[in-house]
Parts: structure tokens; sequence; C-alpha cells
């Protein structure tokens, strides 16, 4: 047969993964042998005897294939026989199968037991195309053309005539415990809990999972298929999050409460993700604006493209579809599909430019994020019965088990309440939120912070709110902890959950005059991490929408804390928000006046802020005119430029901000000398006039759903 019709009937049955391989072009025949006989050795030598898990009888027969082909390999070695070009074109194929021979056999030994099971059939049909392959391979292999001896001519005939014949096989054991974990799963999904003594039989049993350590193993493989398959997967990823649901159930039915967990996660911490990276902040590199997320102003890790054509970090917009919302947080426009897009270009050249400036980039969110990406799909029934059930399980410990139980359940229902409404309430319901308030003064700070941070996953649902806010005593033990937290983290996701809680307008009025609340979100403000300093401008930018919580917020300090944030990237246009709310109040405007760098940081906002923050910025000093009097008048009236920054802005600015900068151009045509500073604003002042009917109505109400503020679910 001619050579290139070798190679062609080879790769007709080649798996496209092959592609990813490149046979050795460059290697005579001599060298060609003898590194085919080093790896086929080193494979035989790396997978013989190995305790294999699942897929026994196939791992074991591959391995037989390679020996026989070793015997070959070292005899031609020895002998130095010279090759026909067709057999050096069929040891290069040979080099490819031994190749991916090596990666079905590492997979089958290194990935979890239960994904071996779901993946029973898929890792079956790897191993038959295999056997297919190397039955074409023998198949135009020239033994004749070579001076084989019979004894090895003989294996080789042998191999030819089994690898024909052979079908594609399933382990009957492996496919009946394949099975049954579905039936367990189905149990779930029928209402009915799954018998905990076959639970056991199974788990523990038959497929050795015999410590909460190898079960929460299980529990991170499974989740990281679902992340890097990006929902590509088969089971679906509805099905494969029933499974983690059903493992997350079974470790804590099991094995219990292992307080050794507890000592091991206590002083490890995640690196913090703030608005740019650490190593950034030290070098003081300017990171460009396409790099980072609109909605957290981080550097993307993992950038996606929505719907509208925008790009955000996966996280950070997988969490703003969780919360509910369902527009581009940046347009506005409602989102056609729930489709994520990986931006591969940018996620290129943000490393490139990383690499170039000799910046550590973090890796994509971990598997403990997985659950909230756009892409899984909604929770089935059987997902949802099994974390019912582990809430009841987690709960029960929060009541009653040991100190060290109670932080491991605390962690539990932190990263159980992540993943849906569903499960939020279910933990409500089952009785947490008592349990976790008496954990909030604990004087562990593992403890503290995992119950604060579950107490704000929890507050995301909207009925969790009122549970919360009607617990006695719960409210003052959040704030104790924005106060005098152990832990940066909890002092931070105290502040995140009064934001949450503000949501409700009924109860802003009673965060705000909860002693010391006020204070240290202000304290936050100005002192916090970049994170820190995003949780408290939320924070107070809610509170400020209640307009008896003015006095408040002066007398706090929260005014001079906002006037200050105006300077800082990342929490400008929140803080100018807040700002344009409490100068509608006389007491407010008085309070921003005396501010010696109010006017000069709204000013600031003006020139160079989002197109959001110009908004806000020139509605405070709107505001500010109309209820700050003469002397604030005065004082914005003399600022420089500002003529100029109103005459563009009514012209570039958005629809909203023509309207204000219009506004505030007529207050300054009724001032006296108005005419000398603003006698170029006419033209600039009749078209944003002519925008709207009504240029100042439903001030607050703008200015509040102007704002995409999300809750971090943490």
């Amino acid at each position: 047969m001619a050579s290139a019709a070798i190679v062609s009937s080879l790769r007709r049955r080649r798996s496209p993964s092959l592609e990813a391989f490149l046979a050795p072009v460059d290697l005579n025949e001599v060298a060609l042998v003898r590194t085919l006989a080093t790896i086929s050795m080193d494979l035989i030598f790396a997978f013989s005897d190995r305790p294999w898990p699942f897929q026994r009888k196939n791992s074991r027969s591959l391995i037989r294939k390679i020996e026989v082909f070793l015997v070959l390999l070292e005899f031609l070695r020895d002998c130095n026989l010279s090759l026909p070009s067709a057999a050096v074109l069929c040891f290069k194929e040979l080099y490819l199968l031994l190749y991916r021979s090596k990666i079905l056999l590492d997979y089958c030994l290194q990935s979890s037991k239960l994904w071996l099971l779901l993946q029973n059939q898929s890792i079956s049909g790897h191993f038959h195309d295999l056997n297919q392959e190397i039955s074409t391979l023998l198949d135009v292999f020239p033994m004749e053309e070579l001076e084989l001896t019979e004894d090895i001519r003989e294996q080789l005939e042998l191999l030819q005539k089994q690898v024909r014949r052979a079908k594609l096989f399933l382990d009957k054991n492996d496919e009946g415990l394949r099975l049954r974990l579905y039936s367990f799963l189905d149990d779930f999904g029928s209402g009915q809990i799954p018998d905990p003594v076959e639970l056991r039989l199974f788990f523990v049993d038959r497929l050795g999972i015999r410590d909460a350590k190898s079960c929460r193993a299980e529990i991170e493989f499974l989740e990281e298929q679902i992340y890097s398959h990006e929902g590509d997967v088969e089971p679906n990823v509805a099905v494969l999050n029933g499974f983690v649901a059903l493992t997350r159930y079974c470790r804590f039915l099991l094995f219990g409460f292992e307080e050794s967990e507890v000592e091991m996660s206590i002083g490890i911490k995640k690196p913090r993700k703030g608005l740019i990276t650490q190593e950034i902040g030290d070098t003081f590199i300017t990171v460009p604006k396409d790099f980072c997320c609109p909605i957290s102003l981080d550097v993307m890790r993992d950038p996606v493209i929505i719907s509208t054509g925008q790009t955000y970090d996966r996280t950070s917009i997988s969490r703003w579809v969780e919360e509910g919302h369902c527009s581009c947080p940046k347009t506005g426009q409602m989102l056609a599909h729930p489709r994520l897009v990986p931006n591969r270009a940018l996620r290129n050249l943000i490393t490139q430019w990383c690499t170039a400036y000799g910046i550590t980039l973090d890796p994509p969110d971990s598997p403990d994020s997985v659950v909230e990406t756009f892409a899984a799909a909604l929770p089935t029934k059987a997902a949802i019965e099994a974390n019912k059930a582990t809430a009841a399980l987690l709960v029960q410990q929060l009541a009653s088990g040991s100190q060290g139980a109670k932080t491991v359940a605390a962690r539990e229902i932190r990263l159980l309440a992540k993943t849906g409404k569903e499960n939020r309430a279910y933990i409500a319901e089952a009785g947490a939120i008592p349990h976790l308030l008496k954990l909030l003064s604990s004087p562990n700070s593992v403890a503290q912070e995992n119950s604060v941070t579950a107490m704000l996953n929890l507050s995301i649902y909207d009925k969790n709110k009122s549970r919360i806010m009607d617990e006695e005593g719960c409210l003052g033990l959040i704030v104790e902890v924005l106060i005098f937290g152990h832990t940066t983290e909890a002092r931070e996701n105290a502040a995140a959950t009064l934001f949450s809680l503000s949501a409700v307008h009924d109860y802003k009025k009673r965060i705000a005059d909860e002693g010391g609340a006020v204070e240290a979100l202000a304290g936050l403000l100005r002192e916090g991490t970049p994170r820190g300093r995003k949780d408290a401008v939320t924070a107070l930018f809610n509170l400020s929408t209640h307009t008896d919580n003015c006095a408040r917020m002066v007398a706090s300090g929260a005014v001079t804390a906002l006037v200050a944030a105006l300077g800082t990237e990342g929490v400008a246009e929140e803080a100018a928000g807040a700002l344009a709310l409490i100068v509608r109040r006389p007491i407010g405007a008085e309070a921003v006046g005396r501010e010696e760098m109010a006017v000069a940081g709204l000013l600031g906002m003006m020139r160079c802020g989002t197109p959001r923050g110009k908004e806000n910025a020139v509605a405070a000093l709107l505001e500010l005119c109309r209820s700050g009097g003469t002397a604030a008048t005065e004082r914005v009236l003399k600022a420089p430029a500002l003529a100029g920054l109103l005459q563009t802005l009514l012209f570039t600015g958005t629809k909203r901000a023509r309207r204000k900068a219009a506004s505030l151009a007529r207050v300054f045509q009724r001032c006296e000398n108005a005419a000398l500073h603003f006698g170029g604003l006419g033209v600039g002042y009749a078209f944003a006039r002519n925008s709207s009917a009504n240029p100042d109505a439903s001030f607050s109400s703008e200015v509040s759903m102007q704002m995409p503020i999300s809750v971090p679910v943490l």
C-alpha cells in the first residue's frame, strides 16, 4: 500500500483530539524506534499492577497490547534492521497512539470516582476507539517486509485478530454502580430521602470514599468539571449539580463534622481580590480600562461577552444575574439570552500585558464559585431536595454540635447559600438564622467570619431580610462585627449585609439609627480595602435614599467620608450619588457646603468621571445651589472651569446629565452677573431644555434607579 494511502487510512479512524499531538517527524528511524520502546516501557512500568477504581479490564487490556508492541520495538532496536517507509509511517502513528493511551490511563487514575462512574460509557468508548485504531495500524503494518522472528510475528497476528473482533466493553459492575448512583438522585427527585444504610454501603464499601476529606475532593472535582466545560458537558449541568448536592449530603450524613477541618482552615485565606491586584498597586501601573470589569473594576481574570456585546468578568456578571437582574449593567438593555461567550482575545491581551509588567494574574475563580456561573441550568427537584436535607443536617449541628462542628456548619451554610434562592429559603426555614446569630459574637475568627458571610448570602433572598431584621439583637450584632470584627473580611461582609438589608425601604431608618452603624461605614469608606470601600459606599448610598437619615449622615461624619471618596477610583460614582441625595435637605446641603473639597471633587467627577458619575456630580451641584443658600451658590458659581464643563455636558452628556446641567444653568442665570460667567451657554441651554419636558422630576428615584449596585455573594 502506498505511504499516502496508509496515512489516509489511519487518520480516517483517528479522533480529532489527536490533533493536539505532533508526531516526531524530525527523528530518524533508529531514534524513533528507541523513543517508542522507551515510551512503551514507561507506560507499562507506570500503569501495571495499579489499583484501578474503574475501567479495570479496559485498562489492563490496553497495557497488554502495549506490551506486545514493546516486544516488537525491542527486537527492532536490538537488531538495527532497516525499516521500510511504510513501517516508519506506522510507527509515527503508534507514537500518537501511545501518548493518547497515556492520557486515557492517567485520566482513569486521577479522576474522581464519581466522575468516572458518570463517564463510564464515554470512557469505555475511548478505549474502544483505541482498539479500532490499533486494528487499523496492524492492518497496514508491513510485517512481511520485516525479518521478524516467528514468535513476534505470531504475537502480532494474534493481537491483530483480537482487536479486529473487539467490541465495546462496558464493565457490568461499573455500569451497575452508575445506575445505582442515579437511583439515589431519583429518590431525592421523588421526594424521598435515600436509606442511610444504602448510602453508606455505596459510598464507603463500594466506592471506597471513607472520610470527609475524600468526599470533599469528590465534590470539588465535580464542580471543577462543571466550570471547565462551561456548561457543555454530559450529564448536563443541572444533573451534575444534583450529584454535587447528593454527595454534599452524604459527606455530612456519613462522616459528620470533623473539627480538624476547622483547625486546618484557621489562618488559611484565599487571596483577596481588590480593585486591582496587589502587584499592580505596588508598582503604580495604570491598568488599561478595557482590561477592567465594569462591575468590579478589577482586572478581568475570565472575561466573557453577554448578549448585548459588553464584556464582563465571569464572576461579576454571574453574580449580577444570580441576584435576579435581567439587563446589562452597563447599557441597561435586556439580555436576549443567558449565554456567556469567553472573550479569549481579550484574555490573551490581559495575560500578555501582565506578563510584560511581571504581574501575577489571578487564575479564574475556584470551583467554589462554579455554582454561580450563568451557564448553570435551573436546579432539578433532586438537587433542591438533597440541599434541603443537607440544610437540615447543618442547622442541627448549629443548634447542638460542638463549637468546632458549629464552625464547620456555618462555613457549609455560607457555601450552600451561594447556590440560589431555593437553598437560601430552605436554610432560613430550617431555623439557621438564630443559631448563626450566636456565632456573630464568637471569639473564633473563622466562626465569626463564616457566620456573618452566611448571613449576607441568606439576606439576598428578600423574605430572609425580614427574618434577619425581626430576629432580636441580630442587627446590633451585625453592626458589632462591622465595628469590632476579628478579620477584615468579616467587617467588609458585615457592611455588605447592611447594604443588602437596606434594600427594603422600611429598614433604612432602623439601620441608620443602630448605634455606630453609619460611623463604622464611614470609617470603612475612609480606611478600608478597595473592596471594603465599595461595600461601605454602596451601603451609605442606600441609606441616603431615606430622607429621614440625612441628619444621621451628617452627625456621623459620613458626609466628610463621601466627599473624600470623590477622588477614589471605584467608589467615586456612588459617593457622588449619595451626596446628591443628602444635599436635597438643608442640613445636608449645609454640611456639604462646609466641606472645602466638595465642589472641587464634584467638578473633578464632571471632568473625568463615568457618564453616570457626571450625572450624579452635576445633580449634586444643582441641589447644593437649591438647598444650600446664597453662600453655597456663590461657591459653586465661582468654581473655575465650571462654565466649560457645563458647556461640554450640555452637548455630550447623557439625557439626564443634560437636564441637570440645563437646570443648573437656569439657576446661574437668575444670579447677579450670571451673564458674565455663562454668556456662552445659550445654545447649549436651549438644546438641553428641549431634551425633556420635565427636567427636575423624580430626582431621588432617578439616582437610585441609575445605580447598578449588586450584593456580593461570598
